[in-house]
């Protein structure tokens, strides 16, 4: 079955709080991001995108319109990608890859005036590499280093 067909990204609400707070991680993935129950507060600029199946919370991003973006792009127009998961007994089902697909579509809705979307992957994470890139995302070839070793900088174009 294609778990992946109804799937659709969301901005946060509360009533997606219980679901998030019970996503897990395994370890070896849990040292590349943020799980949402973490993600408690946010600032002006900070918005929490929910991936929903079924009507189901299955992933979890946060997008910057922060002076943070600027530590990973000139374009003023572009917006920061971060925390992004899925929670883990949801992992396989290509809710990833279709939630990703939704995003240009969706900051193009929500977001009108930007026009790029970056991220920070690090260099170990190779499976959330390949998806980004094969969703799109192009390698910038900037580097830069996170809190556990250097990270690429990838962007999307909107």
């Amino acid at each position: 079955m294609d778990h992946a067909s109804n799937v659709a990204l969301m901005h946060f609400a509360h009533h997606h709080e219980a679901a998030l707070q019970m996503f897990e991680l395994p370890e070896e993935q849990e040292q590349f991001t943020s799980l949402p129950q973490r993600i408690t507060e946010v600032t002006a600029g900070q918005h929490r995108i929910v991936i929903i199946s079924d009507q189901k919370p299955v992933g979890f991003f946060l997008l910057h319109a922060t002076d943070r973006v600027k530590e990973y792009s000139e374009n003023p127009k572009a917006m920061l990608l971060t925390s992004f998961s899925i929670d883990h007994v949801e992992q396989g089902k290509g809710y990833a890859k279709r939630g990703m697909l939704l995003l240009p579509e969706f900051v193009k809705t929500e977001f009108p005036t930007c026009n790029e979307i970056v991220l920070a992957v690090n260099h170990k994470n190779i499976p959330a590499q390949k998806l980004y890139l094969q969703v799109g995302f192009s390698d910038t070839g900037r580097r830069r280093m996170g809190p556990i070793g250097e990270q690429l900088i990838l962007c999307l174009s909107i």
